[in-house]
C-alpha cells in the first residue's frame, strides 16, 4: 500500500489575522463645551499665549487630543494675524495641531504634515510629524506609505513606546507586502519584550516566518506564546500540530492535534481534522483515521488526491465497498503510483461486490499505467479475463495476445494461453477468431479441435452478408478438416442451399440429400428446409416423382400447413402430381387450398381451369378462368388468365369472343410484359376475322412498340399477307425497314449468323465468338443482333470475361423487349452489382428486369437486387415502397424478408418514427446473425437512447458487442455508444474507460476521432464534477 507525506502547509498569506489588525478604530472623545463663550477663550489666547499653550500641550500629554487641537489650532492661526504672538509658540503651536489633527483624523491634515515636513527646519519636529503620519497611513492600511515616512523619522526622536510600536507596525508592513527578510528582524526585536504591547502578535507573526524558513522549534516557540492569547488560542493549535509533525515529532502532533479538535470552536477545524486523520492514517489506525478524514472530506467542496486516497482506503479496509469505490474512481487521471494503486484496489471492491464490468474498466486503467510493474502485469491478465468471462471476445483475445508476448515468464502465462484457446471457443467474432487462429505459431490440439467450428461460423456470417463465393470456399475447406464430424451436416445443407442458388440442380440434389441422411437442426438448417429446396431441384430437372415426394415430406396435408413453405409445398405437390398427369389428385390439393383461402387460391384456380382444359371441359376452364378477377382482384394472374382466356377462343376460332380479353389485358398498366404477345394475338384474331384494317394496326402497334421481340418476328407473315392482299408490296418494304426490319439483304444477314450460330451450338466458343462479332461488325442492326449480342455475352460469361460480356448483355438489354431481354437485364445487374459494386447502374437493370420479367423467379431476384442497390445506396424513401412490395411475394428467402424489413424500419426511423422503428428492428433479430442484424441491434440501442430507456439502451449495446464480433464497425459504433449512455448517466468513470478504449484501440480513423472527442467531454465533466482538485 503506498502512503504519501501530504505537504499541508498553507501558502504562508492565507493566515489568521486577529481581530485587533483587522480593523482600527479610533475612539473620538466628546469635545466638551467650554464655560466661557469664544470670545472670552480667544481674549484669553491672545491675552496670555504662553499659558494658553501650556493647557493645550497638558491636555496633549494626556493624549486628549480632541481638546487640545482647537487650542492649538487658534494658536496657530493667531499667532499668524498677531505679530505680538512669540514665535516659538506659534512655531510649537503648529508642530502640536498637525500632530492632533493626523490623530483625529482631521480633514487636510495629512496635507499640513507633508508641508510641514518639505518645509520646516525643526528637525526633530519634521521627524516626529513624519513618524505620526506613517502612523495614520499605518491604521489605514496604506503599508507601503507608513513604510516610506517610517524611513524618515529617526528614532532619537522617539521614545521607547514609540520605537517599539514603529517598528512592530514597519514589520508588520513588510510582512504584508512579502518582504519577509525586513519584516524577521524587526518582528524578532519586538518578540523578546515580553512588556510590550505587541509582544505576543510579534510572536505570532515570527512564527510564520519561522515556520516558513523550516526553523521549526523556534516556530514552536513562538506559538506556544501567542497561544496564550484569546486572540490566538482557536488558531495556534493547528500550526502547532503541523509544526510537530513537519519536524518528526508525529506523536506529540497526533496528541496535541485531537486534544485540540475536543475543545472545539478552532478556526482552522477542517485543516486539524485532515491532519490528525492523517497521522493515524500513517499509523495504519484506519478506524480512527476514518471519522476525521471523513469530516474533511464531506466539508470541503474540493479536496487533493490523496486525501481522497487516504478516505476511500479507510473505507476499503472497513470493507465499506460502496464509499471506497466512490472514493476511487475520482483519483484516475495523472498516471501516477497514486492513480495505479487507486485504480488497483477500485477494482478490488468491485470485484468484493460482485460488479465485474466495472472491476474490468479499472483493470484497464490499471494496466495502462506504468508507475508499479507488478500491479501493471496482474490487471493486464485481469482485464484480459473479465473481458472473456462478460463475453468482449474481441477485446479478451488482443489482451491474451499481448499479455502473452508481453509477460513470458508470468505465473499468469499458462492460464492465459488456454483462456485464448477458450476464447476462440466461445467467440462469436469467426472473422478475427480465425484470424488469430491463422497466426498462432504453435496450434495445440485444443486449437485444432476449434478449427472447424470457427470456418462454419465465419461461413454462415458470410452467408448472410451474401458474400456467396467466399463461403464457397470456407464450406470446402471443412470438407477436408480434421475434426470436422459435428459441422459435417451443417456442411452439406449450405452446399446444398448454395448448389441451388448457384443453378447447380445435380450439386444441390447430392449435398441436400447427403444432409438428409444424418439431418441436424440450428436455425435455417432443418429436414423441412432442406426437403424443400431439394424438391425444388428436382422439380427444375423436371424430376416429378421425386420432387413431389420431398413436397409432401414438407406436408402433404393442407389443413396443417402452419407457414409459407409448408402451403407452398402442397401446391408444388399439387403441381407435380398435374405434371404427372395425376390431375384428380392434382384437383383435389387445388379445391383444399382454394377452400382454405389461401394467399395462393388465385393460382389453385388458375391450375384447376388449365386441368379442365387438358381434360377437354372448355366451359369448366373458362368459367375459372373468368372468376379470377372477380374473386381475386389483386392477384397477379388476372392478366395470364385473361390471355389464356383468349388463347381458349382463339383455338376453338371463335376469334371475336378473344378480342375482349386480350383488350382488357392492353389495358393492365402491370401487365406491360405480356403488350407483346397481346398485340400479336389480337392482330391474329382480327387477321381471321378478315378485318385486314384492324389487324394490320395491332402489328403496327406491335412491331413499332417492340421491333425486337419474338413476337414481331413471328409476326412478319401476317404483315405480308395484309400488304401484298391490299397490293402494296413496297409499303410493306418501306414499314419493315422503318422498324429495323431489312427485307433486302436478308440472304448475306442470314447465312452470316447461321455460320456463326453452328459453331455455338458445336460448342467451338472461340469459332463462335470470331463468327458473332462479324456478324455485328457488318450487320449492327441486323435481323439477328438481338441473338448475335446475346450469344456474345453468354461466351464472355462461360470464359469469366464478365466485362466484355456485361457490353453485349447491355446491347440486348437496350432492345428490350425481346427474347433474350428477361436474361441480359438479370446479368448485367449482377455484373454491375458483383463485379463493380456499381450500384446505381445495376439497380438500372434490376428496374428493367421486374418491368420485363415473365418468370417469377427472375422477377423476385429484380426486386432484391434493386433494394440491395437501394439500400447500398442510402435511397432508403425510395427502396421502402419495393421492401414492402418484396415482402409480399410467395417463396421468398429470410435474407430478402430481413433487408425488406431493415429498410422500412431504417426510412421510419430516419422521419422519426421512432417506436415504429424500433418494433420493425426488433422484428429482424431472429433472422440469423449478419450485417444487418448487427447494425439493427445498434439502431435499437440507439432509439432505446434517444427514448431516454438508459438502461435497456446499454443492455441492447452489449448485445451487438457480444453476439456480433465479426461485424467490427458496428461493434465498436455499439462501444461508443455505450459510453454516451455512461455519461447521460453521469457515470464518468465507466465513459472515460469505454472511450478511451475505443480512442487506443479502433480500428477505424474516423472512429478514433470521434472517441478521442467524446473523451475529452467526459474529463472535463468529471473534472467539474468530482472531488479533486
Amino acid at each position: 500500500m503506498l502512503c504519501h507525506l501530504i505537504p499541508i502547509i498553507k501558502k504562508i498569506f492565507a493566515i489568521y489575522i486577529p481581530p485587533m489588525f483587522k480593523y482600527f478604530t479610533i475612539i473620538f472623545f466628546a469635545i466638551f463645551a467650554f464655560s466661557s463663550n469664544i470670545e472670552a477663550q480667544e481674549t484669553f489666547e491672545l491675552s496670555d499665549p504662553d499659558a494658553a499653550f501650556k493647557s493645550a500641550k497638558q491636555f496633549y500629554q494626556q493624549d486628549q487630543f480632541s481638546l487640545a487641537f482647537p487650542i492649538f489650532k487658534r494658536l496657530f492661526n493667531n499667532g499668524i494675524k498677531q505679530s505680538n504672538m512669540p514665535f516659538q509658540i506659534m512655531a510649537d503651536a503648529q508642530y502640536y495641531y498637525i500632530v492632533c489633527g493626523l490623530q483625529l483624523d482631521e480633514k487636510g491634515a495629512t496635507e499640513m504634515a507633508k508641508t510641514f515636513i518639505a518645509l520646516d527646519n525643526h528637525l526633530a519636529h519634521t521627524q516626529m510629524v513624519s513618524f505620526y503620519l506613517g502612523e495614520y497611513y499605518y491604521q489605514r492600511k496604506a503599508y507601503n506609505d507608513a513604510l516610506a515616512y517610517y524611513a524618515k523619522c529617526n528614532i532619537a526622536n522617539l521614545n521607547n513606546r514609540q520605537i517599539a510600536t514603529m517598528k512592530f507596525h514597519q514589520a508588520y508592513s513588510y510582512f504584508v507586502n512579502k518582504d519577509f527578510a525586513k519584516a524577521k528582524p524587526l518582528f524578532n526585536a519586538i518578540r523578546q519584550l515580553p512588556a510590550d504591547p505587541n509582544y505576543v502578535d510579534a510572536n505570532y507573526y515570527f512564527g510564520f516566518l519561522a515556520f516558513n524558513d523550516q526553523a521549526y522549534n523556534t516556530a514552536i516557540e513562538c506559538f506556544l506564546i501567542a497561544e496564550s492569547h484569546p486572540d490566538y488560542q482557536n488558531v495556534v493549535p493547528f500550526y502547532l500540530t503541523e509544526l510537530y509533525y513537519f519536524s518528526g515529532n508525529r506523536e506529540k502532533a497526533l496528541t496535541y492535534g485531537e486534544n485540540a479538535i475536543k475543545k472545539n470552536g478552532q478556526y482552522y477545524d477542517l485543516q486539524l481534522k485532515q491532519l490528525v486523520g492523517h497521522l493515524l492514517f500513517e499509523k495504519r489506525a484506519f478506524d480512527k483515521a476514518l471519522p476525521y478524514l471523513e469530516a474533511y472530506v464531506a466539508a470541503s467542496e474540493k479536496v487533493r488526491r490523496e486525501d481522497l486516497y487516504e478516505l476511500s482506503y479507510c473505507y476499503y479496509e472497513a470493507k465499506n465497498w460502496s464509499k471506497a469505490i466512490q472514493g476511487f474512481k475520482q483519483i484516475g487521471g495523472s498516471l501516477d503510483s497514486l492513480e495505479q494503486n487507486s485504480m488497483y484496489l477500485l477494482a478490488d471492491a468491485y470485484l468484493k461486490t460482485n460488479d465485474l464490468q466495472n472491476a474490468r474498466n479499472a483493470f484497464q486503467f490499471c494496466a495502462a499505467n506504468n508507475s508499479n510493474k507488478v500491479q501493471k502485469e496482474v490487471s493486464s491478465f485481469h482485464y484480459a479475463k473479465l473481458s472473456y468471462e462478460l463475453g468482449y471476445f474481441d477485446i479478451a483475445v488482443k489482451g491474451f495476445q499481448q499479455f502473452i508476448a508481453n509477460y513470458k515468464g508470468s505465473d499468469y502465462t499458462n492460464e492465459a494461453k488456454e483462456l485464448l484457446v477458450s476464447t476462440l471457443a466461445n467467440t462469436n467474432s469467426f472473422k478475427d477468431a480465425l484470424t488469430l487462429y491463422e497466426s498462432l505459431p504453435n496450434k495445440s490440439a485444443n486449437a485444432t479441435a476449434l478449427l472447424p467450428r470457427l470456418l462454419y461460423g465465419r461461413t454462415v456470417e458470410l452467408i448472410n452478408d451474401q458474400k456467396l463465393d467466399g463461403a464457397e470456399l470456407l464450406l470446402d475447406r471443412i470438407l477436408v478438416t480434421p475434426n470436422n464430424t459435428l459441422q459435417l451436416p451443417f456442411v452439406y445443407f449450405w452446399k446444398g442451399e448454395l448448389s441451388y442458388r448457384a443453378g447447380k440442380m445435380d450439386d444441390a440434389i447430392q449435398f441436400l440429400s447427403q444432409y438428409l441422411k444424418s439431418p441436424v437442426r440450428n436455425g435455417e438448417v432443418n429436414p423441412i428446409n432442406a426437403r424443400y429446396n431439394l424438391a425444388y431441384a428436382y422439380l427444375k430437372k423436371e424430376l416429378y416423382k421425386p420432387a413431389k415426394e420431398q413436397f409432401e415430406l414438407v406436408n402433404k396435408n393442407p389443413q396443417s400447413a402452419l407457414n409459407n413453405v409448408e402451403k407452398d409445398a402442397v401446391i408444388r405437390a399439387a403441381d407435380c402430381w398435374f405434371m404427372l398427369k395425376e390431375y384428380r389428385a392434382a384437383t383435389n390439393l387445388y379445391d383444399q387450398i382454394i377452400q382454405l383461402k389461401w394467399t395462393s387460391a388465385d393460382y389453385a384456380t388458375y391450375q384447376k381451369a388449365i386441368i379442365a382444359g387438358a381434360t377437354n371441359n372448355q366451359l369448366q376452364k373458362l368459367s375459372l378462368l373468368q372468376s379470377i378477377p372477380d374473386i381475386y382482384p389483386q392477384s397477379n394472374l388476372i392478366a395470364q388468365a385473361r390471355l389464356e382466356i383468349a388463347n381458349t377462343y382463339l383455338a376453338d376460332e371463335a376469334f371475336e369472343k378473344a378480342i375482349a380479353p386480350l383488350q382488357a389485358l392492353l389495358n393492365q398498366k402491370e401487365a406491360a410484359a405480356l403488350y407483346p404477345i397481346a398485340y400479336q394475338k389480337m392482330g391474329i384474331a382480327y387477321f381471321n376475322l378478315n378485318n385486314n384494317e384492324a389487324s394490320l394496326t395491332q402489328f403496327k402497334e406491335l412491331v413499332s412498340k417492340y421491333p425486337n421481340s419474338a413476337e414481331a418476328e413471328s409476326s412478319v407473315e401476317y404483315i405480308r399477307n395484309i400488304f401484298i392482299d391490299q397490293q402494296a408490296p413496297l409499303a410493306f418494304i418501306s414499314f419493315m425497314e422503318a422498324n429495323g426490319k431489312k427485307i433486302a439483304g436478308n440472304e448475306a444477314d442470314s447465312l452470316t449468323y447461321k455460320s456463326a450460330m453452328i459453331r455455338f451450338e458445336l460448342k467451338d466458343n472461340l469459332g463462335a465468338e470470331a463468327g458473332f462479332k462479324a456478324y455485328i461488325e457488318n450487320f449492327s442492326k441486323g435481323k439477328y443482333a438481338v441473338e448475335a449480342n446475346y450469344f456474345l455475352a453468354e461466351i464472355n460469361l462461360v470464359q469469366k470475361k464478365n466485362k466484355e460480356a456485361l457490353n453485349y448483355y447491355k446491347a440486348v438489354a437496350a432492345l428490350s423487349p425481346n427474347k433474350y431481354a428477361e436474361r441480359a437485364a438479370l446479368q448485367a445487374g449482377r455484373i454491375y452489382y458483383f463485379d463493380y459494386q456499381d450500384y446505381t447502374n445495376a439497380a438500372t437493370y434490376y428496374l428493367l428486369l421486374k418491368t420485363i420479367a415473365l418468370q417469377q423467379e427472375n422477377k423476385l431476384e429484380a426486386m432484391r437486387g434493386l433494394l440491395r442497390c437501394q439500400f447500398k445506396t442510402q435511397q432508403f424513401e425510395q427502396a421502402s415502397p419495393n421492401a414492402a412490395e418484396l415482402l409480399l411475394q410467395k417463396g421468398i428467402a429470410t435474407d430478402d424478408r430481413l433487408m425488406a424489413g431493415f429498410v422500412i424500419a431504417k426510412n421510419d426511423q430516419l422521419n422519426k418514427k421512432n417506436q415504429q422503428a424500433l418494433q420493425g428492428y426488433q422484428s429482424l433479430l431472429t433472422l440469423g446473425k449478419s450485417e444487418i442484424t448487427a447494425e439493427s441491434q445498434y439502431r435499437i440501442a440507439e432509439l432505446l437512447l434517444q427514448l431516454g430507456k438508459l438502461d435497456e439502451a446499454e443492455k441492447a449495446s452489449f448485445e451487438v458487442i457480444k453476439k456480433y464480433g465479426s461485424y467490427t464497425y458496428w461493434v465498436t459504433k455499439s462501444y461508443l455508444l455505450v459510453g454516451d449512455i455512461y455519461l447521460n448517466q453521469k457515470d464518468y468513470f465507466n465513459a472515460e474507460a469505454t472511450f478511451k478504449s475505443v480512442a487506443e484501440n479502433a480500428e477505424m480513423d474516423e472512429l478514433k476521432k470521434e472517441a478521442a472527442a467524446k473523451l475529452a467531454i467526459v474529463i472535463a465533466e468529471k473534472e467539474k464534477n468530482n472531488k479533486v482538485q
